[in-house]
């Protein structure tokens, strides 16, 4: 009787040491996303919706990182207000005591899923994370597929937004403006971007001052699998950032860069913050004020 109780016990604290690993994660692997999708969780599919039309996950739905967004060029990469955000993801039936799984595309993706993620747990929702390898890893993991369309059941959403993941345009003007110390700016684009090229629409080129290299796909191997942990804190340590750096990780418009800073999240840089905004934003006020770099 003892030893069953034991047993028992001893069953117990190790789900309770996996919930919390697991807990502390943005992304899971698509083993433990299927097990989430048989218990009830909400599947949101951040793929191009002739993607979606072609093969998805059943009941899952189709979502773009557009739909949370300003319309305006330079303010695309932000989030719409509150009351605007709640509205969408109700549509959406989004509930907080239900778990978010997010699929992207892997590595021909751009981040989307992470982004998802990035806004929702953003909103105060705990239980969301991004499935590592993307819609391939899920498909190969064995979720039902389907090319019909799910109806969503409406819900009332009410999430309130946080900052502690998030840095504004204003705030990251004030600590260049005054060369404040202690700050890491990682550019998550590509070399030619960060070099000066402005392929999507920027205002103007460059980089913002003394700001690191690191495209986000450095942090994922061609399958679109996020890197082993020690890997990435290799790379990460390479460039002399530590898990006490305060981050500030950008893109274009908030997209790569939120990617980026979940991954950073799930691997203990607590400090790492997504500039939504970013070069859209950024590039469009003055160079007198917004100053940027080309080396």
């Amino acid at each position: 009787m003892q030893s069953r109780v034991f047993s028992l016990f001893l069953s117990l604290c190790l789900l309770g040491v996996s919930a919390t690993s697991h807990a502390s994660s943005w992304y899971v692997s698509a083993t433990r996303a299927k097990n989430l999708y048989q218990q009830g969780a909400i599947v949101l599919d951040t793929r191009p919706h002739k993607h979606w039309n072609k093969q998805h996950i059943k009941t899952s739905l189709p979502l773009s990182w557009t739909t949370f967004s300003p319309n305006k060029q330079h303010r695309k990469g932000t989030l719409l207000p509150l009351r605007h955000l709640n509205k969408r993801l109700s549509a959406l039936g989004l509930r907080k005591n239900k778990a978010i799984l997010v699929v992207g595309n892997g590595w021909h993706g751009w981040g989307e899923d992470g982004r998802i993620v990035w806004m929702l747990r953003s909103l105060g929702l705990k239980r969301v994370y991004f499935v590592n390898g993307g819609f391939q890893a899920a498909k190969k993991a064995g979720f039902p597929m389907t090319n019909k369309k799910t109806t969503p059941k409406t819900s009332t959403f009410k999430g309130n937004m946080r900052s502690r993941w998030s840095i504004s345009r204003e705030t990251l003007h004030k600590i260049i403006k005054h060369k404040r110390k202690g700050w890491v700016f990682i550019d998550t684009r590509e070399r030619r971007e960060y070099k000066g090229k402005t392929p999507y629409g920027e205002k103007r080129g460059g980089h913002l001052p003394g700001a690191l290299h690191l495209h986000f796909k450095r942090l994922m191997n061609k399958k679109g699998m996020v890197r082993s942990k020690k890997a990435i804190e290799t790379l990460l340590s390479k460039k002399g950032i530590t898990k006490k750096s305060r981050i500030v990780a950008y893109c274009t418009g908030g997209i790569r860069s939120a990617w980026f800073v979940a991954v950073l999240q799930s691997l203990g840089y607590k400090h790492a913050k997504n500039y939504a905004g970013s070069m859209w934003e950024w590039s469009y006020y003055p160079a007198k004020t917004h100053p940027l770099e080309k080396n």
